[in-house]
């Protein structure tokens, strides 16, 4: 089977279940963007230094798959896919990113304004502004359709658990 499946051709594209929807969808425009954070973290994986923080990034893709799953569905598959045995967004993940925040804010990371994005940090900045665009996308498709409220709280805080990680990069570097 070929990944040209020709059936995009006309401006739809295929949910989850197979419901078709335009590719201007607002459901299409957040896991889209989600999706977009998730390669833009993969490269900020790709030069990161330390240890956690490449399985800290790493493990944020996963549950980012998950998200993207439940994004990917229409309101009236909603149930079925909650009864379905796919990996699903957890209060478990949002709390491992609170428990990352606080660690780095325990370490005083020091920052004065705004961050100007340089060096390695600069990726974990593109991701950071990503997130934010995601977590603006999920937000308006939350006013028209089933969101539960876990994914825009996690949205928001992985951006400011990014945020911290930049500034810890560039700490490390100067």
């Amino acid at each position: 089977m070929s990944i040209a499946t020709r059936t995009g051709d006309q401006g739809q594209t295929g949910l989850m279940y197979g419901k078709r929807i335009p590719k201007d969808d607002p459901r299409v425009e957040a896991y889209g963007t989600v999706d977009e954070l998730n390669a833009a973290l993969g490269a900020a994986r790709a030069g990161a230094d330390d240890d956690r923080a490449r399985a800290e990034l790493f493990a944020t893709q996963q549950e980012l798959t998950a998200l993207m799953g439940e994004l990917a569905v229409a309101d009236d598959d909603f149930q079925k896919y909650q009864d379905s045995k796919f990996p699903k967004l957890t209060d478990s993940a949002l709390a491992r990113l609170d428990k990352n925040i606080a660690d780095l804010e325990a370490q005083n990371i020091r920052f004065d304004g705004w961050a100007t994005p340089g060096g390695a940090a600069s990726a974990l900045d593109v991701a950071r502004t990503v997130c934010r665009r995601a977590e603006r996308r999920v937000f308006t498709l939350s006013g028209q359709a089933t969101v539960r409220p876990l994914i825009i709280r996690y949205l928001n805080r992985l951006s400011d658990f990014l945020w911290l990680l930049a500034r810890k990069e560039e700490s490390a570097a100067a």
